[in-house]
């Protein structure tokens, strides 16, 4: 039995979600996203324009008369969702946690999907493949998974990115769009990123936090890592230490944008203070005017 309040959450984030998707994501989903490839639909006789290339040749000494194959897109895509659900995702500073926050995008992204009649999949992952649910249209898939972002409780504390995208790799042999939500607070995975952004879309999605980025200013704090339970103290009211965390934070976050630039990957970065629409849009119209010079 779903809690209440998480009901009411997932019911507002649909909402909010739904109406973003209609008005403003779908176009710009479809037109980023190409089809698995070119069908073959039907020869018909050749007009002045048409592709040299694409003339039938048997069809065409049948009749006696020039014919061409004409193809349309196989528009549908299979959309899967990695989503990092380890300890440092329930983090949250502001009003909603970095877990809320890949709800939300998740949840605009598989919106945007079942529209254009795509199929969406989902894979939680910590050091291990917590839940998969596998590519599925319509509305109540992604009202599930919405609900399995939200309320998942998984067994494990750490990360490990390649592991995840190596069950991806070998469980999917067709390409799909791949969205990888993760704070990547994690190393050793460049290698996974390029192998399977060679076979797929895959599209980086790292999330933050603003007390990641910089610490508040409110005296001896003591902190624990969420995935190791590893404890430190520190007094935040040192300017010296504040200013060595935000270089640390600094480094950690070139790294990781580094990383995905090696793979070749497009990259959505989102943070939980900051309306993640501006990202999106960003994103959507690098990669239109890169498809569409």
């Amino acid at each position: 039995m779903i809690p209440r309040e998480w009901l009411r959450k997932i019911r507002r984030i649909e909402l909010r979600t739904t109406l973003l998707v209609e008005n403003l994501m779908a176009g710009q989903y479809r037109s980023v996203f190409k089809g698995r490839g070119m069908d073959f639909d039907e020869v018909r006789p050749y007009e002045p324009g048409d592709e040299v290339r694409r003339i039938d040749w048997n069809v065409t000494a049948r009749t006696g008369v020039v014919h061409i194959k004409k193809y349309i897109e196989e528009r549908e895509l299979s959309v899967l969702l990695l989503v990092d659900v380890s300890a440092s995702k329930n983090l949250g500073s502001t009003f909603q946690s970095k877990r809320e926050t890949a709800a939300e995008l998740a949840a605009v992204l598989a919106f945007s999907a079942v529209l254009n009649n795509d199929k969406v999949g989902l894979l939680l992952f910590t050091d291990k493949t917590e839940r998969y649910l596998s590519p599925r249209k319509g509305r109540q898939h992604v009202l599930a998974m919405i609900d399995l972002i939200l309320t998942y409780r998984p067994r494990s504390t750490g990360t490990n990115i390649t592991a995840a995208l190596n069950r991806i790799f070998h469980a999917h042999s067709r390409k799909a769009v791949i969205f990888l939500i993760s704070d990547f607070m994690d190393t050793g995975y460049e290698r996974a990123l390029k192998v399977v952004g060679r076979k797929h879309d895959l599209i980086a999605v790292p999330i933050l936090d603003p007390v990641e980025r910089e610490l508040p200013d409110i005296g001896w704090v003591v902190f624990e890592d969420a995935e190791t339970g590893e404890v430190v103290e520190l007094n935040t009211s040192e300017p010296e230490t504040r200013a060595l965390f935000a270089r640390n934070a600094m480094q950690l976050r070139e790294r990781t944008r580094e990383h995905i630039r090696r793979a070749g990957l497009d990259s959505i970065e989102v943070e939980t203070d900051r309306p993640y629409l501006r990202s999106l849009t960003r994103f959507f119209h690098t990669r239109f005017h890169r498809m569409h010079p």
